[in-house]
């Protein structure tokens, strides 16, 4: 059950741990926590996407480490057997990264979700937003990683001539193919040779819910064939919307365990 729709939430939000994820580009002139202060559904925790990642790196958003996300899942009082929700409010529909990290950290996917629509549909439908900040009771939160689900520099490059799985780019056509210019200081545009390209937007309707499968398998078939296979790995800008494409897949796929290209193409196209 990777999406829940809004009226679930609204019937069980006292059995979930609730995290609103909500993230903007930093030209957005947007402040995700701010806004989270001001408006957010009952009982959520808010999760700082930029805060929550590794910090010994100058890339943007990679994974933390086990010790640091132990500590980081402890602080907001999440145990490894809670049933989990995730939204944001976030054109980038962000809530998709925090949930490929705890399947990568262990947590029972079966137990991690993200909020069909986000609070974007939650306010459409008029739902109970609040103000206040719940109050969190420390956990003791242990990992398991799961490195198999994530691919680096090295197994990226290697891979374009041994080719034992396809890389699929979240990001537009015009970045993919180099005809935009990368948001990022000293990134080349273009992308990796030999993978492919589906923008994450192509999968997402206005009310920020995702498309019904039936039309995910066709955008998926529109590239890879009919041949849906398992050996796929996400990439974008920085891990963010990859993990969109990711959790798209999972809908369609239910044996799929998200794998990400975890530096993406802020890594791959450095000057």
């Amino acid at each position: 059950m990777s999406l829940v729709e809004t009226e679930w939430l609204e019937k069980n939000i006292s059995k979930v741990k609730l995290i609103d994820c909500s993230w903007h580009l930093p030209d957005s002139n947007r402040n995700p926590y701010k806004e989270y202060i001001d408006d957010h559904i009952p009982n959520a925790i808010f999760f700082d996407l930029d805060k929550n990642s590794n910090q010994n790196t100058n890339l943007p958003h990679m994974l933390p480490s086990k010790k640091d996300w132990e500590k980081i899942v402890s602080s907001m009082g999440i145990s490894f057997e809670d049933k989990i929700v995730i939204y944001d409010n976030s054109d980038l529909i962000s809530s998709c990264r925090c949930w490929y990290t705890f399947i990568y950290f262990g947590h029972n996917p079966k137990l991690i979700s993200i909020l069909n629509g986000g609070l974007k549909k939650w306010k459409l439908e008029k739902k109970i937003t609040t103000k206040i900040i719940p109050k969190i009771n420390l956990s003791k939160y242990t990992a398991k990683e799961y490195k198999e689900l994530v691919k680096d520099k090295k197994q990226v490059e290697e891979n374009i001539s041994k080719k034992k799985f396809q890389i699929i780019d979240a990001r537009s056509k015009a970045r993919f193919e180099g005809k935009e210019k990368e948001p990022r200081i000293g990134v080349r545009s273009g992308s990796i040779p030999e993978s492919l390209c589906l923008p994450f937007k192509e999968l997402i309707n206005p009310n920020h819910t995702f498309k019904e499968k039936s039309e995910i398998v066709k955008k998926f078939n529109t590239i890879l064939g009919p041949n849906i296979t398992s050996t796929i790995v996400f990439s974008c800008g920085s891990g963010i919307t990859a993990s969109v494409l990711a959790l798209a897949y999972s809908l369609i796929d239910n044996t799929y365990r998200p794998i990400i290209y975890d530096g993406s193409w802020s890594e791959y196209g450095r000057d």
